[in-house]
């Protein structure tokens, strides 16, 4: 299967955390966070995907962030909501909303809890294509989901004109080459993990949705620019330099570290929403002893 389609980005897109404040959403730290990335040379940003807690956000909440974001960063790169839901009426709502603001683009997260079906994934998915003319990245996370996409709803999914790529947290390389193999230039391949960067670009991908560049924007994106330039030395060097930080950074359940880190290094602050909660202790030494070895002041 081959169908070129417009690729949404190409490098590294940070799955920016949401800043929060005594329990509301700390603007003032998100656009902070916004424009840092950007000035830092972020290809993309995705907003209120699974590192920004999108679950825990309002209603209210989910559409400020989406509109605040659109209008800081005012076109200088893609925004990409994270609008997927378990209710496909209510990622419906959100996908128009996130239209409506002047989001760029949208993050599909399969329908958690439900586990539905391949004939009902592939309806979700594509009524709520359907809903918007914001083209869609998919997005594969069976360890949160408890439903994987496979091959053959790939297959099906890449024939519509606005599902264009998917982020692939799946951690199945085997899966991924078959999904280059057989779905092509139908849909661009987005790594979803930190740890498998380069692997995903050796095989056809184009960039990460990535967790490390809320704290290191520009590193992330030299990892991909440097596979895009044919330096595939260096590209491998930086993957494997930076693994032990990408580690820490996933010692808990995301964004706890993540946040954690950027809470120590005075970016926002360490709050999160329950179920999430503090990073235990000796996690945390383990995290700010990494950060150390790395030159970041803690």
């Amino acid at each position: 299967m081959s169908q070129l389609k417009p690729s949404i980005f190409k490098g590294a897109a940070s799955a920016i955390v949401t800043p929060f404040a005594d329990g509301a959403v700390d603007y003032a730290a998100f656009g902070a966070l916004l424009e840092d990335q950007i000035q830092n040379g972020i290809d993309a940003l995705v907003v209120a995907g699974t590192t920004g807690e999108g679950a825990t956000l309002s209603h209210e909440e989910h559409c400020q962030v989406l509109k605040f974001a659109a209008e800081k960063v005012a076109g200088r790169v893609p925004v990409i909501a994270g609008t997927g839901s378990n209710d496909t009426d209510y990622a419906i709502t959100l996908s128009r909303y996130a239209e409506e603001v002047g989001c760029d683009a949208l993050l599909l997260v399969t329908p958690y809890y439900n586990k539905a079906t391949p004939k009902g994934l592939v309806k979700s998915f594509v009524k709520t294509a359907d809903s918007t003319r914001l083209p869609c990245i998919l997005y594969n996370v069976p360890s949160r989901t408890g439903c994987n996409i496979t091959l053959p709803v790939y297959r099906e999914l890449a024939k519509h004109e606005r599902i264009v790529a998917v982020k692939e947290a799946s951690g199945n390389l085997s899966q991924i080459a078959q999904i280059a193999c057989e779905c092509g230039d139908a849909l661009d391949i987005y790594s979803g993990n930190d740890d498998q960067i380069v692997p995903i670009l050796s095989l056809g991908g184009i960039g990460v949705i990535s967790v490390l560049s809320n704290i290191l924007p520009r590193q992330t994106h030299d990892i991909c620019q440097a596979w895009f330039d044919g330096d595939v030395k260096r590209s491998r060097d930086l993957q494997l330099y930076y693994l032990p930080l990408i580690n820490a950074l996933f010692s808990e359940v995301n964004p706890i570290p993540v946040k954690t880190a950027m809470g120590l290094l005075g970016m926002c602050r360490e709050e999160m929403r329950l179920p999430l909660c503090e990073m235990e202790e000796d996690n945390r030494a383990k995290l700010i002893a990494i950060l150390a070895r790395y030159g970041f002041r803690v």
